[in-house]
């Protein structure tokens, strides 16, 4: 099974500082077909203006993983973290009991981010936070591993499930394969241009889900950045 979802299509909020994307039921947004892809809940696409963003506020039981694409994000929370998380860098935060903060952009212009939830394996524990900047990770081919709970899976930021967040970043005419195996979603969003999955046509900031077992395909048109959860 493939379904690609235009991004057109998707839920939308929009104020004088955000402009969100929904791919999934979120917020005042509901869809009972779009109610996530297993344990992985939400996937949202913000833009936010400059000098505003979410004043503190709590989570428990989830992972997030929040990808910063342009700008700079400045996070703030409960357990004394206070940092500029510069484009091209990953944020995994592990809710786990409990941890309030805030989200700003402190810049003089906007930002724009994915934010991901994942249902975590199990509820409380102490909460967890690290910050990843890509550019240590290397140039690798194919699916780079930015944060799992995969056993045998090596990535640098901790999940709490058995689930994978991989990006690609692939030349034009390149490709890339992940093999997805039965009963587990994969879902996955490309930053920029047009690409194919399996053959099937999609673009920049479309959803496309997929159940396994199937072996996903990846044929980029132009230079292509991808984003894919692998997730239970």
């Amino acid at each position: 099974m493939i379904d690609v979802i235009p991004f057109e299509s998707f839920g939308r909020f929009d104020n004088d500082w955000l402009h969100a994307r929904y791919h999934f039921s979120f917020s005042g947004y509901r869809d009972p077909k779009r109610n996530g892809a297993g344990a992985l809940l939400v996937w949202n696409d913000d833009e936010v203006e400059p000098h505003r963003g979410f004043d503190f506020h709590p989570h428990r039981d989830m992972e997030i993983v929040t990808y910063v694409r342009r700008g700079a994000l400045s996070h703030r929370d409960n357990l004394g973290h206070a940092e500029r998380i510069a484009a091209g860098s990953i944020q995994v935060m592990s809710a786990g009991s409990g941890i309030v903060h805030s989200e700003y952009n402190n810049e003089d212009e906007p930002i724009t981010l994915f934010q991901i939830w994942i249902r975590p394996s199990t509820t409380g524990g102490a909460p967890g936070y690290v910050t990843i900047p890509l550019e240590q990770l290397g140039a690798g081919e194919g699916f780079v591993p930015l944060a799992s709970g995969r056993p045998g899976v090596v990535a640098p930021a901790p999940l709490r499930q058995d689930a994978s967040v991989l990006r690609a970043v692939l030349p034009a005419g390149g490709s890339a394969t992940h093999a997805l195996e039965p009963g587990r979603h994969a879902y996955l969003v490309a930053t920029t241009d047009e690409f194919t999955v399996n053959g099937v046509k999609a673009k920049a900031r479309d959803g496309i889900h997929l159940v396994g077992p199937t072996t996903i395909e990846l044929g980029a048109r132009t230079p292509t950045e991808l984003i894919l959860v692998d997730a239970p």
